[in-house]
């Protein structure tokens, strides 16, 4: 019965040990990844991405400003030259027509410190989308069918293009971070490992530059040049890169 009592003291002394080691174990396991988190190295670089395209659309506001004595006679006159230049747009098929503005306001002369009404100032704009090498043959043709004023003047390429374009631009942002983390990297003996986060600040698309041009009331040049130019599309990509 003695020996049987010694066995089994022995035999439960060897199980706390083995219990105590099991818990010991499992509490060093965490502190463990806990210590390898803390070992891990980051370099966080940002890159920047240029993609330059042809702009090969054209923004137009033009419209008719007519002035008169009287305000019904002004609305008249505005109406009917309106009307012809939209029906004559409409033959060219342009893309977004749309009324932009409509005005009638009285006209004074405030000389000699009076206020005499002369007349009244009517105005109707709009705007439309339009092939760029179509255009210069268009402004001329709207001159004439009554168009008054050319407003305003932009350039932008397709949304096909564009889309394209900001796609190309965060692949160069892309490519200038990792060069920068290459080339930091081996300036100090370290070695790129694996991407940890990306992220992506921007893919912007510039607003089409305006361009004002002057009122070409009774006046219509022929074949007047228009050229678009470029539009830069721009991208910025931050990456974290472990090493």
């Amino acid at each position: 019965m003695a020996k049987f009592s010694s066995i089994w003291r022995w035999h439960w002394q060897i199980t706390k040990l083995l219990l105590i080691s099991a818990i010991l174990f499992c509490l060093a396991l965490p502190m463990q990844a806990i210590a390898q988190e803390r070992v891990v190295r980051t370099l966080t670089v940002t890159g920047q991405g240029e993609e330059r395209i042809p702009t090969t659309l054209t923004q137009v506001q033009l419209g008719v400003e007519i002035q008169g004595k009287t305000a019904t006679e002004v609305q008249k006159q505005v109406a009917r030259q309106t009307k012809a230049v939209v029906d004559f747009l409409r033959s060219r098929n342009v893309q977004q027509l749309q009324t932009t503005g409509i005005g009638l306001q009285p006209n004074y002369d405030y000389s000699n410190n009076q206020r005499r009404l002369l007349g009244y100032i009517g105005i109707n704009t709009v705007s439309f989308r339009l092939s760029t090498e179509q255009v210069g043959d268009l402004l001329d043709r709207a001159v004439q069918a009554g168009a008054t004023r050319i407003d305003s003047i932009s350039f932008t390429a397709t949304e096909t293009a564009l889309t394209a374009a900001q796609k190309q631009a965060l692949r160069l942002a892309v490519g200038e971070a990792q060069a920068q983390a290459e080339a930091v990297l081996q300036a100090l003996n370290f070695k790129p490992q694996e991407i940890i986060s990306i992220q992506i600040n921007g893919a912007s698309v510039p607003s089409p530059k305006v361009f004002q041009a002057e009122a070409m009331a009774d006046r219509a040049v022929a074949s007047t040049p228009v050229i678009g130019g470029e539009q830069t599309v721009t991208a910025s990509v931050t990456l974290q890169i472990s090493y």
